[in-house]
């Protein structure tokens, strides 16, 4: 524990500039879903506003400096040296579990008695997921007693292009290092509530574990980067394209509090992964693995009448 508070301590001025600085494109992990799914034919929409807070990522960036990577990339051309090693790694680490806030936009159905289904924008990144109620109540049910307990079941599907680092002060060095990445992000909720009032009238508590899969592709394919030889001579080097994947495993509690169909979401997930090792140039290879808190606060409106099932 006093090792986790050291490490926050020593980089909480990097913390906040990525919190500020920083749009982070990340598939979102925040769980806000309750255990009862959205009444069938109505509609809920809304919008988060949160972070996504990971302690690799914010280890890699701390050893390197805009001032470094612009330093490098004003060059002609770059040797393979300790300094291209840690931007290397950062980009790495950083495309892994992009750092900083995050900001979506979504809609969800109820499409049958116990299944619904959703689309989410967040920052950049495409979502869809569908969810089905296997405990509690029919959603829609008209005597549905108060304080019931729901349970529910998702998955969630995320794609991402390479414009992961696009927000990063990193991509300067892009005509140096060439760095690309592709990643797919599978999310599995297991999601129970309680009511407040009937048919979460008011309300709900919810809590849970998750199960997340990231699939990456990324690639270097250096530019303007050498290697010294023998005699004073440079060879370029050679790039490489690479695929990962890893699972992150993750405990969640959320809220859901209002009235008359509008609600304020409070929401907080954190994970932990095993990212595995990772291919670097000049054959070296690097291992990562860390914590990811992701806090969120959104509010939705509920829409429609719906179609009750008795």
């Amino acid at each position: 524990m006093l090792g986790v508070v050291h490490f926050f301590r020593r980089g909480r001025f990097l913390v906040l500039m990525c919190l500020v600085g920083l749009a982070s494109c990340t598939a979102p992990r925040s769980v806000i879903h309750s255990g009862r799914v959205t009444p069938h034919g109505q509609f809920k929409v809304g919008a988060n506003f949160g972070g996504n807070v990971a302690t690799e990522p914010i280890s890699q960036l701390k050893d390197i400096t805009e001032s470094a990577v612009e330093a490098l990339a004003n060059r002609d051309s770059v040797y393979y040296n300790e300094q291209v090693k840690v931007a290397t790694k950062a980009a790495i680490a950083y495309s892994l579990d992009p750092v900083g806030p995050t900001l979506d936009f979504y809609v969800r159905y109820g499409l049958l008695p116990r299944v619904d289904v959703g689309y989410k924008y967040a920052s950049g990144v495409h979502v869809l997921d569908a969810m089905y109620q296997f405990m509690g109540p029919t959603a829609g049910e008209s005597n549905s007693p108060s304080g019931s307990w729901y349970g529910s079941v998702g998955v969630q599907y995320a794609g991402q292009n390479s414009d992961i680092l696009d927000k990063l002060f990193l991509t300067k060095l892009t005509p140096v290092l060439e760095f690309t990445a592709k990643r797919k992000d599978v999310l599995v909720p297991l999601v129970f509530s309680k009511s407040f009032g009937a048919d979460e009238e008011i309300g709900n508590i919810s809590f849970g574990v998750a199960y997340n899969r990231t699939f990456l592709e990324y690639g270097l394919e250096p530019g303007k980067l050498y290697r010294k030889v023998g005699g004073g001579d440079a060879i370029k080097l050679e790039g490489l394209t690479r695929k990962n994947s890893f699972g992150s495993y993750g405990v969640f509690i959320n809220a859901k509090i209002g009235t008359r169909r509008i609600y304020l979401l409070p929401a907080l997930s954190m994970y932990y992964q095993n990212y595995g090792t990772y291919d670097l140039l000049e054959n070296e290879q690097y291992s990562f693995s860390g914590v990811t808190l992701v806090p969120s606060l959104g509010v939705q409106i509920g829409l429609g009448k719906g179609k009750v099932n008795r």
